[in-house]
């Protein structure tokens, strides 16, 4: 049997890139002389952490629509008519069997192309309200994976396969104790951890209602993991001054599953990808919704959650006020604690790469079928 070509493309943020990795991960298990091609947006994170996971990604000058300064879109419809024609010579060249949108910018143009060519399409969808690519790239797909119940009001109801949001899987093999999670932080076991994440960028109000209640902070018993993002760690670093023994600050936290294993609750956006990865560790969380994200999805994300009993939620203008209080009060309430994790669980969709790589093998396999047709 011939290998099978597949095209994997989207990105822009962790929350694209982790589950896009996955995916071809699983496909590679599956079947190891896959031969896969990821396409994604010029000068956007995947250019580096798709390389750095060792596979081949092409770039399109494509971005997004800036629907504050109208005038700046002439410019934005220019990169877009650049990647159309970039995409189709990119289609063409390598010919694949399958193309996989996982959502942003660059998935546009590449699976448009293919399906125009007739390559069927399954497209990912982290969110539980579509994103605005995903849904103009419906119509055309073959197969489309969902996270959420409920996404029949964006997509044909007989093309959706619930399948959750593939994870990092180191993450899942983590074998690391409580315990050694937290002495490896120089953290005494005895006292409850906080870990505070904004995603890989950062999050501002979050780091600024930390920097207001460091006080609180230093006088309680309760150790905190401040991942502050790349952006903000030298200006956070300089106000903090001086950190209080129970706080440690960094930029990036590269071993995940070590700050997730320490982590008796955990602060953070509600990007999909993150509460996928909650929700198959079982984690206690607080969700700080992000309010610059399209169509205000990252609330509904938490909303989800929180309708459940499954998560707490802060709003972000009133985090500066209430969230380190929040922490404070809840790290402590075991009982509490124990109730988020077992709701939160309830909500994991384990195995989804695997299931997602099915469909992709299945897609690709049924379309090499046609041509010999």
């Amino acid at each position: 049997m011939e290998p099978l070509r597949v095209i994997i493309s989207g990105g822009g943020t962790g929350g694209h890139i982790f589950p896009a990795l996955s995916i071809a991960n699983a496909l590679k298990e599956k079947l190891p002389d896959t031969d896969i091609l990821f396409v994604g947006a010029q000068d956007r994170m995947e250019m580096q952490r798709v390389p750095a996971a060792g596979y081949p990604i092409k770039g399109l000058p494509v971005s997004g629509f800036d629907r504050r300064h109208l005038l700046k879109n002439i410019v934005v419809l220019w990169r877009l008519a650049k990647s159309q024609r970039m995409a189709k010579k990119i289609v063409r060249d390598f010919n694949p069997d399958v193309a996989v949108g996982v959502g942003g910018y660059a998935s546009g143009p590449t699976l448009k192309t293919a399906a125009a060519k007739g390559i069927p399409t399954l497209l990912q969808e982290q969110n539980s309200y579509a994103g605005v690519t995903n849904k103009l790239l419906a119509k055309e797909a073959s197969v489309i994976c969902v996270a959420y119940e409920g996404l029949e009001r964006f997509f044909p109801a007989d093309k959706i396969k619930l399948t959750g949001n593939p994870v990092r899987q180191s993450l899942l093999d983590c074998s690391e104790t409580r315990e050694k999670a937290v002495v490896s932080y120089g953290f005494n076991p005895e006292n409850p951890v906080v870990l505070i994440v904004g995603g890989s960028l950062g999050a501002r109000s979050i780091n600024e209602a930390i920097l207001a209640h460091i006080d609180e902070i230093r006088a309680s018993d309760v150790q905190f993991i401040w991942q502050t993002g790349k952006y903000y760690f030298e200006e956070m670093r300089s106000r903090v001054g001086e950190a209080p023994k129970n706080l440690v600050i960094t930029d990036f936290i590269g071993n995940m599953d070590v700050a997730y294993a320490a982590a008796d609750l955990i602060i953070s956006r509600a990007g999909a990808g993150s509460i996928s990865e909650f929700c198959l560790l079982g984690k206690a969380v607080i969700l700080v919704p992000s309010p610059n994200v399209a169509e205000d999805h990252q609330t509904k994300n938490a909303m989800a959650l929180v309708n459940k009993g499954a998560a707490v939620y802060v709003k972000d203008a009133e985090a500066s006020s209430k969230l380190v209080e929040t922490a404070l009060r809840l790290v402590r309430d075991e009982e509490k604690l124990a109730d988020l994790r077992k709701n939160i669980l309830t909500m994991a969709l384990p195995d989804s790469a695997s299931i997602i790589a099915d469909e992709v093998i299945r897609l690709g396999r049924e379309y090499q079928a046609k041509k010999k047709a």
